[in-house]
Parts: C-alpha cells; structure tokens; sequence
C-alpha cells in the first residue's frame, strides 16, 4: 500500500507542478494565459490534498500536540490516552465524513461543471468524502489496535513516536554501503 501512495502523490504532486510551470511560463514568457488550465489544476491539486491526509492516517503521522504525554507516568496511562485520543478522532471524523456525504449527494444532484471546459466538478468534490471515509476508517483501525493493547496487557508500544519512513532507512544503507565502498575498494 505503500507504494501506491508514493508513487501516487509523486505523480499528484508532478502534475499539479507542471501545469503551475505550463502557467507561469505561458502567462510571463508569451503573455499568453490558458484558459482552462487552473480548472484541470483543481483535480488533482484536490486529490494530492485528500490523498496526502489519508496517506498521513494511513501511516498514523498526524501532527499531534502531545503535551498531556509529559504528565503521565507509566505506559499503560499513555495508552488510555491515546484510546481517548483516537475516540474523539473518530468521533470527530466520523461527523465530518457525514457532512461530506451531505455535500456529496448535493454535487451529485447538482451535477455543477467549471466554467470553461465544463469539466464535472464531481471529479474533485467527490475526493472529499471518499478520502474522508478512508480517513475514518483508519481511525477506527488504530482504536481498535489501541483497545486490544490496553484490554489483552501485550507489551505496551510506544505511541509518540513516529514510525521511520521507508526513505530514512534507504538512505541509511546507502550511506553504510558507500562506506563501506570507501574502506574495502
């Protein structure tokens, strides 16, 4: 699943960059603009947006504020309030992903098109609440991981820390084996 997601928001991300470059180029070089374009933009500037947050809960790498973390001496009160912490996400979530469904089904009945190329603004506004689903969904994943620590007494993980991307620890044996290279050749 991983690297469907690298590769695509690198794509996403590619995209959205070259149409920006396409733009500025067109508009300050031939001072010509292109009609049209920031409406392609959109899609997948709004898919890379949504995606890139269910990606951050796929990976549970969220930006947290964990200051309560600092008062609570032992483990397992850290694992209560992560249970209390992801409770109120999914809480949180899930109302959120009601709204969408509400906003949803009223692009679907409206059926809207951009202005110029009259291109389905369903292509984008329905990224909201599919990415939101997901999003409550992993959610509810890591609620129930965090219940079945605190009910069954398994060791007790770590739930500050930030797992290490996958680039971290490639670029790490690159670095290994260069020196490596650098002592044997």
């Amino acid at each position: 699943m991983e690297t469907v997601f690298r590769y695509t928001l690198t794509l996403l991300i590619t995209i959205v960059a070259g149409f920006q470059a396409v733009q500025v180029v067109s508009r300050y070089v031939f001072e010509t603009p292109l009609m049209g374009l920031e409406e392609m933009a959109l899609i997948p500037t709004m898919w890379l947006y949504i995606l890139g947050a269910v990606n951050a809960s796929r990976e549970n790498t969220q930006i947290r504020a964990n200051v309560l973390e600092v008062f609570l001496k032992t483990d397992r009160a850290r694992q209560w309030l992560a249970v209390i912490s992801e409770f109120i996400s999914l809480v949180i979530s899930g109302w959120l992903t009601w709204w969408a469904w509400d906003y949803f089904k009223y692009a679907k009945r409206v059926w809207k098109e951009s202005p110029t190329l009259y291109i389905p603004t369903i292509a984008y506004e329905s990224a909201l609440f599919l990415g939101l689903v997901v999003m409550t969904l992993y959610v509810g994943w890591y609620l129930l991981k965090h219940l079945q620590t605190l009910l069954t007494g398994d060791e007790v993980h770590r739930v500050d820390t930030i797992p290490e991307p996958v680039e971290v620890t490639e670029f790490k044996l690159l670095t290994e084996q260069q020196k490596g290279e650098k002592f044997h050749g």
